[in-house]
């Protein structure tokens, strides 16, 4: 597979965006829109939707409910937990996670943003850009979402006012130069009516720009992933210990960066040996390339002792391997995060002990300050702390590499997941 096919590839693969912005802005309406002016809902799934609508005594048919699916959401009306829609267009793939707008629901928005490659922030057009606008910007850009879809919607509510729309946009281009953001886009729509969602709004003659499907469509991926900086942690040696296949080892895994290809050399971490890619193994065939996120079998020139945490990476450009470590931490337990507290840390394949050295600041994200004299971290806040491992870990910057870059952090106790990090 030659750069060019590689490239093509990386903009046709799956996308996945999130949804964000403040309560009743219509998130969930938006997906529900985009799903049935594409095309992509079932039969019955319409007739569920339809039959529930009735039973809430409202007389159109409410499209926010395809997403809203526990009992508690459809009798409140609003979004409490990630929900997950798959969908596909001839041009692209899609999976969406439509988050809660609530600031007690912050965890959950970290959740399903976390891999996303696009966030799609909704601006009430009655309301304009408000607290919870920042914050979920703020959230978007510290999770290094590369692409950002400001949706001003209720353009229907306001009459298409092309100048309540300009304004809107330059109080948010505003809060995009404050957290360094580089690409946002902007699109008026009416994800009641379906304006500007699928089909071009005859409402908008002034906005001349895409709609939000072809928008989504066409964004381009390539330069989302790591594509210089080798790295592959390794899930799982490969011994089959069967006659036809009694010399084989390999060490498969899922490529968290670079472009992989036989012949190159290649470190070993923790112990540092070198060696050659001898094959790539893709599906049962070998293959001459390979490049995020693909899980594949890789096997070595040389017998090394290798087991799963280690992580195979470019001679020339290594990643940090330390035990002191900085990061940002969305804390996710009711319980709140213990100063000098042993936590275990996963990172890729690798799972360590840990403790918090220290709680640097907490963070203010609705006016994006920093709280130095309040330390206590609760439940969806945000922090700046630093730990230390038990043994190193080969990390890069979250903002290098997201996956070589992030951790999860666990009760030891409980074994529940309490926050989730992102590396400085």
């Amino acid at each position: 597979m030659n750069t060019d096919s590689t490239k093509g590839y990386l903009d046709m693969q799956l996308l996945r965006f999130t949804t964000a912005g403040s309560v009743d802005d219509g998130k969930s309406t938006l997906i529900g829109r985009l799903l049935y002016d594409s095309k992509a809902i079932f039969e019955d799934q319409m007739e569920a939707i339809e039959r529930a609508s009735k039973g809430r005594g409202e007389e159109e048919v409410n499209l926010a409910l395809l997403t809203d699916g526990l009992r508690a959401e459809r009798e409140q009306g609003i979004t409490i937990d990630v929900a997950y829609r798959y969908f596909a267009t001839p041009k692209r793939k899609f999976i969406i996670a439509d988050t809660p707008g609530h600031i007690q629901y912050t965890r959950n928005m970290v959740t399903g943003a976390s891999t996303a490659n696009v966030a799609v922030i909704l601006i009430d057009a009655r309301n304009g850009v408000i607290e919870q606008t920042r914050r979920h910007a703020y959230i978007a850009n510290l999770l290094q979402i590369p692409h950002i879809v400001a949706c001003i919607n209720k353009m229907d509510l306001v009459d298409f006012d092309e100048a309540v729309y300009n304004k809107i946009k330059a109080d948010f281009v505003e809060v995009e130069r404050k957290l360094g953001i580089h690409d946002v886009h902007y699109v008026p729509i009416s994800a009641r009516d379906g304006d500007n969602v699928v089909d071009k709004s005859t409402k908008t003659p002034w906005y001349t720009g895409p709609t939000f499907l072809d928008l989504i469509e066409t964004i381009e991926l390539r330069r989302d992933k790591n594509l210089d900086d080798r790295r592959f942690p390794v899930q799982l040696v490969i011994r089959p210990m069967r006659e036809a296949f009694h010399d084989y080892r390999g060490y498969a895994g899922k490529i968290a960066g670079g472009i992989w290809k036989p012949g190159q050399k290649v470190k070993v971490l923790p112990s540092g040996f070198e060696t050659e890619v001898e094959a790539i193994d893709f599906g049962g065939d070998e293959i001459e390339m390979a490049f995020p996120p693909q899980s594949v079998t890789i096997r070595l020139k040389d017998e090394i002792d290798i087991s799963r945490g280690d992580m195979l990476v470019d001679p020339a450009c290594a990643p940090y391997a330390e035990q002191d470590i900085d990061m940002m931490v969305c804390w996710f337990n009711e319980k709140p995060l213990i100063e000098r507290g042993k936590y275990i840390i996963k990172h890729t394949t690798n799972e360590v002990r840990a403790i918090i050295k220290e709680i640097k600041y907490k963070v203010n994200i609705n006016t994006i300050e920093n709280i130095y004299d309040d330390k206590k971290v609760s439940l969806n806040d945000i922090a700046c702390i630093s730990v230390k491992t038990t043994k190193p870990l080969f990390f890069d910057s979250y903002k290098k590499n997201r996956v070589t870059g992030s951790v999860i952090i666990i009760d030891e106790g409980t074994n529940e997941t309490v926050g989730a990090g992102m590396i400085l």
